[in-house]
């Protein structure tokens, strides 16, 4: 049986479905029985969902943006 940490290893090729017979069904036995494990399949199906409804086109005021708030997170909190 695959532990937790060969689940995430291999969750990605999971959910693409570039897994061989043997290996989904490790991957589908582990799920049966690990709560956590199907929390995150779940929980990346739903990020490769919202992923997929992105513009492809690039937006160059998302990197400036980005950027500013990264700063503010840096900066000391003001009282």
């Amino acid at each position: 049986m695959l532990t937790c940490q060969e689940l995430v290893a291999h969750s990605s090729d999971f959910l693409d479905g570039q897994l061989g017979f043997r290996e989904r069904l490790a991957v589908r036995v582990h799920l049966a029985s690990c709560r956590n494990c199907r929390r995150f399949i779940r929980q990346m199906r739903v990020t490769q969902a919202v992923l997929r409804t992105l513009p492809d086109e690039v937006i160059p005021e998302l990197d400036s943006l980005a950027e500013r708030l990264a700063q503010q997170r840096r900066e000391p909190p003001q009282d």
